[in-house]
């Protein structure tokens, strides 16, 4: 099990690199710029390491590990776009909905399974409730990106993973953007996306013992 832990760390903050470097790329930016590695790469390598480490401690199975494994390996590569773009796909996030549909459907999802109605209720209730609630906060205050990653999100994870993460997300928000005010890196005005939050906390709610 140490072995699986270590090589899926080395793994997943190989794909990390990976992944931001794909990011800088594609989308393709407006004024065609691709900048050089910085702290955003170092938080997707540092986020891919962790939780494919953690992933590989917490799950025995060879079919539930390939099935997070990949989820988590998608998620890095949002979290790396969304850092460097503020941007969620739609071609990314869009095609994950049938497919977590799907798994939950044939059954191939235990986190979900004999639970399926609590997972619908997750992806149209979670998503919905979070777009109204950031309404009076004004437009981009949750991205579209965001609502949509979340209907996939409760489709894999069910509905008492899919809070829990977003509150491990929230929390996370939180004490991040409590410390970059201190240390005076961004002002009550700056945008911070909260996609890559989200994103962390998706991966908790795999990651939490039920």
């Amino acid at each position: 099990m140490a072995a699986v832990v270590i090589v899926l760390a080395i793994g997943g903050g190989a794909w990390g690199l990976v992944a931001d470097r794909i990011a800088v790329r594609w989308p393709a930016h407006d004024d065609g710029s691709r900048r050089s590695p910085g702290w955003r790469t170092a938080v997707a390598v540092l986020v891919g390491c962790v939780a494919m480490g953690m992933l590989g401690a917490r799950v025995a199975e060879t079919g539930t590990l390939l099935l997070f494994g990949t989820w988590f390996a998608v998620l890095v590569l949002l979290l790396a776009t969304d850092l460097d773009q503020r941007l969620l796909p739609d071609l990314i996030t869009l095609p994950l909905i049938p497919i977590a549909a799907a798994l939950m459907i044939l059954g191939l999802n235990p986190l979900v399974r004999g639970e399926e109605l609590l997972a619908v209720v997750a992806a149209i209730v979670v998503p919905l409730g979070l777009f109204l609630l950031s309404v009076p906060f004004g437009a981009g205050a949750l991205g579209l990106g965001d609502v949509k990653l979340l209907v996939s999100v409760g489709l894999l994870e069910g509905l008492a993973r899919t809070i829990l993460g977003l509150f491990a997300g929230v929390l996370l928000a939180g004490v991040v953007l409590v410390a970059l005010l201190a240390a005076r890196r961004i002002t009550l005005k700056s945008y911070v996306p909260f996609g890559p939050f989200l994103i962390i906390g998706a991966m908790w709610g795999v990651l939490v013992r039920l």
